[in-house]
């Protein structure tokens, strides 16, 4: 079987470095301010339309942002669980749950192997997860085995084969967008949401998608340079293409032209029953 958990993956149990925690809080902030991320948030949230008394599980909760606003709806009476494999960022979960006074708690565990009973939860949600594993297929099924009967579950991911970076010479785009859909491992997942979830016997009620746009009056260089630095390193493009490509970009975000996006999507459904 396969590790659930890539090893090449920074959210890895055991990439648990702080310098790597730190890059990866500070990523998911960033991400978490994206408007678009805001949007398809609240838009997934409003569906899964949390109750006070339920008991819901946030499967991938990462710094815990949306597990917080889970605890928040079912109450003193519910429960809200973030399940997270990476020791820092459920470190940092836990300490800004209890800074916001919340009753959210976090517990380790991945999508593969949920340490969750059958029919144990009313609502869950995983979000931007699925693209990181090997077998999404089989992650979304142990989401539906951990659905109680008209439980509802919402699912959040990128696809990859969307990403859109501009100006870009001809002859480096199609390397960038390589290396762009080689960061995941299921880089098309947002297009398979739905299937995924009908085929684990679960009812799609609800299909969204909103495009991140970063802004154009500024250059995304950690996205940027981690891309072309990729490209370099695996011989796609040379120095001199990616140096062209700095400068380009460069002069572009100068005169308000730079474009940086990617969609991510979303789907809701339920158990019927």
């Amino acid at each position: 079987m396969t590790d659930p958990r890539r090893p090449t993956s920074a959210f890895h149990a055991a990439n648990a470095d702080p310098a790597v925690t730190a890059r990866l809080v500070a990523a998911l902030d960033a991400q978490a301010e994206n408007p678009g991320v805001r949007r398809l948030r609240e838009w997934a949230h409003a569906q899964l339309a949390a109750r006070p008394g339920e008991r819901a599980l946030d499967v991938g909760a990462g710094t815990g942002s949306e597990t917080l606003v889970l605890a928040a709806a079912v109450g003193p009476d519910g429960t809200a669980t973030g399940v997270e494999p990476h020791p820092g960022l459920r470190a940092v979960a836990e300490q800004r749950a209890a800074e916001a006074g919340s009753a959210a708690r976090f517990v380790d565990g991945d999508a593969l192997a949920l340490p969750w009973p059958d029919g144990g939860a009313d609502l869950v949600r995983c979000e931007r997860v699925l693209q990181h594993l090997d077998e999404p297929a089989r992650a979304v099924g142990e989401l539906a085995r951990v659905l109680a009967p008209g439980g509802r579950v919402a699912l959040l991911d990128t696809d990859w084969a969307t990403f859109v970076l501009h100006p870009v010479a001809p002859e480096v785009g199609p390397a960038l967008g390589a290396v762009a859909r080689a960061t995941a491992a299921a880089p098309e997942a947002g297009r398979r949401l739905a299937g995924w979830l009908a085929a684990a016997g679960l009812t799609v009620d609800r299909v969204g998608a909103e495009v991140l746009l970063h802004d154009p009056r500024a250059i995304t260089w950690p996205v940027v340079r981690g891309l072309a630095t990729a490209a370099v390193g695996r011989g796609l493009i040379t120095g001199a293409q990616r140096d062209r490509l700095y400068a380009d970009l460069t002069a572009a975000a100068e005169r308000g032209a730079f474009h940086l996006s990617v969609t991510v999507f979303a789907a809701v459904a339920h158990r019927p029953g």
